[in-house]
Formats: C-alpha cells, structure tokens, sequence
C-alpha cells in the first residue's frame, strides 16, 4: 500500500530531509585521505544524536551497526564502517546516511572525492549526479515510474556506464521501507502513475563497467563483479502538485 503525505506531514518531513542534508555536509569535512570510514560513521552518528537530536535511523535497521553506509571505489552499496578502512588520495566514496525526527525519516546519500582523483573516477561521479535529475525531473503527477527509470538509464548509456538492476529507490516516511520500488530502468509511460502527496527516494548506482555485481562474506557489502568503480547519488522526493520536490536538497545544489 502506497501511503500518501498530507501537507501537514510534509511540513514535518522537510524538517526531518533538512537534518539529513546538513549531516552530509558536514561529513565534507571528516571525508579526507588519513580517517577511517569507521570514525566518519560515529562523527555521523554524534552529529544526529548530539547536534540534531535526532535518531540515526540506519542503527538497528536489519541488525546493521552504524548511523550510515561507506562505499568506497568499487563497493556499490551497503559498504560496512570499518577501522581498517583508511581513506587515500584519489578514492571515491558515497555515504549514505538516514535520519528520523518529527515523525519521519529521511534517506539522502552522496559522493565525495578523496584528494585529487582520477579524471575518470570525477566524471563517473559527475554523471551518476547527472542522472539522478534526470530521474527527478520526471517527477510529476501523472507521469510514471517508468518515466523514472528510463530517463535514468539512458543518461548512463549514453555516456558509457551501466546501472545496477538489483537495488533501487523505495517508498520511504515514518518507515524507511515503504511502496513502491523505484527502480533506475524502464520504459517511457510504463509502470505506477505518480500522484501528489507520493514520497520515495531515487538513488541511482551507475557502474564504470558491467552492471554485474556480487555480495561479499559480511553479508552487507555490494561490490562491481569487474572490480571497476561504482557510484551513487540519492534524495527523498515528494510528488507535488505540478511536479516534485526535493525534501533533503543540500545548500550546495540550491545556488
């Protein structure tokens, strides 16, 4: 069962996207060559405990540890906080990080460069980032899933990536699982019709090589078959009246 938002409910969900937006910017600061994604999990975790007094809504969900995922290089998603994992020059990776206040929770991740990378691992972010609006900008009432998805897909082919076909956006409010799938392929006019009042993250995994992927021994940690580097993007949306809003847009996308 898909379950709309009310304004009221909005109004409460914008503050709960806000925390999550401002979590990730502040991370720009701990995310640097040296740190371990360990101490970049519990930095994350003071932030919307102490700072926020809010509930990092990922400890707990499906017996996993930490306030967010820490996805570097060739980990696609669900990468495990680790204190061995120590960040270098020149590594990508995406935190991915939930927040629940005022009755709801928020579900927002990004990419963060490492030093200098390399030009290829900058573009591959670039245009992972680039096909999450294309997704969004499709976010309209009357308009589809498959809306969605195909505009996501063509974007990455289109400049020679590949999507992830086995993980996908979700309905998301005072659960952090809700209906409907969103997946980040499909076909134009295809799949649920949007209504206003719907909210679901879109988050976009683009691969620099095959989509394949393979899960390793943690259970948690998703990985590109081919070794070849992954990235991910991801916002909470609601369906609004004439189109979409975006609850956890950072300061940074709004210049």
């Amino acid at each position: 069962m898909i379950i709309k938002k009310s304004e009221s409910d909005l109004k409460n969900f914008r503050k709960t996207g806000k925390i999550a937006a401002q979590v990730l910017t502040l991370l720009l600061e701990k995310a640097k060559p040296g740190i371990s994604t360990y101490e970049i999990a519990k930095y994350a975790e003071d932030l919307i405990v102490n700072k926020f007094d809010a509930i990092p809504s990922s400890i707990g969900q499906y017996n996993f540890q930490y306030a967010l995922n820490s996805s570097v290089n060739s980990v696609v998603c669900h990468g495990v906080p680790s204190t061995d994992e120590i960040l270098k020059e020149g590594d990508i990776i995406n935190l991915d990080v939930t927040v629940k206040k005022h009755g709801f929770i928020a579900d927002t991740s990004r990419m963060y460069l490492i030093g200098n990378v390399s030009p290829e691992a900058k573009r591959l972010c670039e245009v992972t980032y680039e096909c999450l609006f294309h997704g969004i900008q499709q976010v309209a009432p009357g308009n589809t899933l498959g809306d969605i998805g195909f505009h996501i897909h063509r974007h990455a082919i289109r400049n020679g990536y590949s999507v992830v076909k086995e993980y996908c956006g979700h309905g998301i409010g005072q659960e952090m699982h809700e209906e409907p799938a969103v997946l980040h392929y499909g076909k134009k006019r295809k799949g649920l019709k949007l209504e206003k009042g719907m909210t679901f993250t879109i988050e976009p995994m683009v691969n620099q090589g095959s989509s394949k992927i393979k899960h390793l021994d943690d259970e948690w940690t998703v990985v590109t078959q081919d070794g070849k580097l992954s990235a991910q993007w991801e916002h909470t949306i609601a369906v609004t009246e004439n189109g979409y809003e975006i609850l956890t847009l950072r300061e940074e996308e709004k210049a």
